[in-house]
This record gives structure tokens, C-alpha cells and sequence, in this order.
């Protein structure tokens, strides 16, 4: 089964900032237009690691902005999950 990621990180994302998943755009700039902080950040971080069962490093957190670019950090993050369990 197919996960749509994108809706995912939106629902995480709205969890976090207290929209709706809906009212979440994946382009928006995650600190200015969503009101996501640091402390934010990390729990949406959390929350990724919980649901995929990922890591996700503190210097990775640094350089996203949007999330879209939060999507992309999850996709390599399971590429990388997935490449670890075929070896």
C-alpha cells in the first residue's frame, strides 16, 4: 500500500501549527506563514520519527523551510530505511 506522504507531512504539519490539513501548503514557508518556532520544529520532527520509524538529524531541521522540502527529507529518509532492510 501506497502512503500519500504528501498528505501525511501536511496532516503532521497541521498537527503541529493547528490548521487544518487542508489550509496546509506544502510551498508556504513553514516559520513565517504557518507560525511554526524551533521548539515546533522538533516535534514535527518527532512526530515524523514516530510515524516512519526514521531519523531525522537536528542539521537536516536547519535547512528546511517549507514543507515540501520536509516531504523530500522523508523521501530519502525511507529510501534510505529501505536500502538498509534489502541489505
Amino acid at each position: 500500500m501506497k502512503i500519500d506522504l504528501e498528505l501525511e507531512v501536511k496532516k503532521i504539519i497541521a498537527e503541529v501549527a493547528e490548521y487544518e490539513p487542508e489550509e496546509v501548503d506544502l510551498d508556504a514557508n513553514i516559520y513565517s506563514q504557518l507560525g511554526v518556532d524551533s521548539i515546533k520544529a522538533i516535534e514535527i520532527a518527532v512526530l515524523i520519527e514516530k510515524k516512519f520509524k526514521v531519523s531525522v538529524r537536528e542539521e537536516q531541521l536547519a535547512s528546511i523551510v517549507t514543507g515540501r522540502q520536509i516531504k523530500q527529507m522523508l523521501e530519502r529518509a525511507l529510501k534510505k530505511k529501505k536500502k538498509k532492510k534489502l541489505n
